[in-house]
């Protein structure tokens, strides 16, 4: 039997078609709400055009044209493109909000699982103490570490500095960052979650949404506040920072946390920008659906696309 051997083919090129390169500068918001982002394959051609330049995860060809090099989500700040890998570990940004696990207690200071290339550190002096007193940490403090962070607990931080061997320093120095209860973490590629003003979010459901910049998603039981004011009441929130006890949780509650878990999932799956208001839609257009129906493929491409709907018409 006579073997042929053929030249290869060079992908087709189809020009500036392939993906919009308005003159407005990128906006993941736009995109999540119009169809969600845009994907490429390696070797596909991104825009044939000599005024835009090559960023990570492309290479030019033939004057102009800018190929993709790894398979992601196509970005551009002005005329600067770039493909944002979809699947790798985050690459941290300060002041970037994440969501971490402790997996080891050290020498005043504690390491922190955030999906990066290395664990975090979160020294002891970049948290607050019990009760909200501001003064230097002492001996006395670390020793008793474990009760602040112990292995295996969730938080959630912000990212404040880097090494000079690109570990991430955290810091959890305001009451917004905190010991996570309640709920359940939901992992999704970092490349997925878009960026806003904030990522602590209220559902109308009774849930909070909490969107780790480095895809660690946390979804939990609202948590209730007294209406009380003054500095008792500061005192007794900075207290249930380091709390380790659940509140109770009913089953109704408990089944809401999971359709948004597995709706946060679906959108996972399908490779959409993950934001509050697709969220929100994906929620709604789930509720014809049991909740562990909800990560089966004919289901998950139903209620994306409806969510991907009415984002559009939003």
């Amino acid at each position: 039997m006579s073997v042929q051997f053929l030249a290869p083919v060079p992908p087709a090129k189809y020009g500036n078609e392939d993906v919009n390169m308005d003159d407005s500068e990128h906006d993941p918001e736009h995109d999540s709400e119009h169809g969600g982002a845009h994907l490429v394959t390696p070797g596909e051609v991104i825009i044939s055009d000599t005024q835009y330049m090559r960023g990570h995860g492309t290479y030019v060809e033939d004057e102009g044209t800018v190929i993709s090099s790894v398979a992601g989500v196509v970005e551009r700040v002005n005329k600067l493109i770039t493909v944002r890998p979809l699947k790798t570990r985050y690459n941290a940004e300060i002041g970037d909000i994440v969501v971490g696990r402790i997996t080891e207690v050290a020498q005043s200071r504690w390491k922190v699982d955030v999906n990066g290339r290395q664990d975090a550190v979160l020294l002891l002096s970049s948290i607050n103490l019990p009760g909200g007193v501001l003064r230097r940490k002492s001996e006395s403090d670390q020793l008793q570490m474990r009760t602040f962070f112990s292995e295996g607990d969730l938080l959630v931080g912000e990212v404040q500095s880097f090494y000079a061997d690109g570990a991430v320093s955290l810091h959890t120095r305001t009451l917004k960052y905190y010991k996570l209860r309640n709920g359940t973490l939901t992992i999704v590629p970092p490349a997925l979650v878009q960026r806003s003003k904030s990522h602590f979010h209220k559902l109308p459901y009774g849930v909070d949404v909490i969107l780790g910049l480095n895809g660690y998603i946390w979804v939990s039981k609202t948590t209730s506040k007294s209406g009380d004011i003054g500095k008792a009441a500061e005192e007794a929130e900075a207290e249930m920072v380091y709390s380790n006890e659940n509140e109770p949780i009913t089953n109704q509650e408990r089944e809401t946390i999971a359709r948004v878990s597995n709706c946060i999932a679906a959108l996972a799956r399908r490779f959409m920008y993950i934001n509050n208001t697709i969220i929100i839609y994906t929620y709604e257009a789930s509720l014809d659906f049991l909740v562990p129906d909800l990560l089966k493929l004919d289901v998950i491409q139903v209620i994306t696309q409806e969510a991907s709907s009415r984002a559009t018409m939003a």
